[in-house]
């Protein structure tokens, strides 16, 4: 693992932890980048594209309670990013892990993100499921 980071991925990394730590996802767009892919630990297709990868954030951390990451790895010469973390949904307890991939500009190129155990990616999958079927595009930009 690597613990060096390139030089815009370092305060990228640091603006995404102020921002989950903050809860101030105002942010959230710029640290994204256009074309960014989103994989659901629930679905089986990506979701691309900036705008539907923030309203999936901004929601899950609607979802989430007691959202804390608790370690950090890096590899791919720093541009690669593994954050563990531990959540609630509702009675249910996760933890989970999201691996971002950075551009050489800082920005998230690829999100994907890893829970267990079953129960509670079920309970996030169904909060997450009602809470974005006004919202998510009906174009095949992502979903199961």
């Amino acid at each position: 693992m690597n613990d060096v980071f390139p030089p815009a991925v370092e305060p990228a990394l640091r603006e995404w932890h102020r921002i989950v730590d903050s809860g101030d996802l105002a942010a959230l767009p710029a640290l994204l980048h256009p074309d960014v892919v989103f994989r659901s630990p629930a679905a089986f297709r990506p979701y691309r594209g900036a705008p539907t990868v923030a309203l999936i954030l901004r929601t899950v951390f609607g979802v989430f309670s007691g959202f804390a990451y608790e370690r950090q790895f890096a590899a791919g010469e720093g541009f690669d990013v593994a954050l563990e973390f531990r959540a609630q949904v509702g009675e249910k307890q996760l933890k989970g892990i999201d691996l971002i991939r950075f551009d050489a500009d800082g920005r998230i190129v690829e999100f994907e993100v890893m829970i267990r155990p079953a129960s509670g990616l079920a309970a996030l999958a169904g909060e997450m499921g009602r809470r974005l079927a006004a919202a998510m595009p009906a174009d095949g930009s992502g979903g199961s």
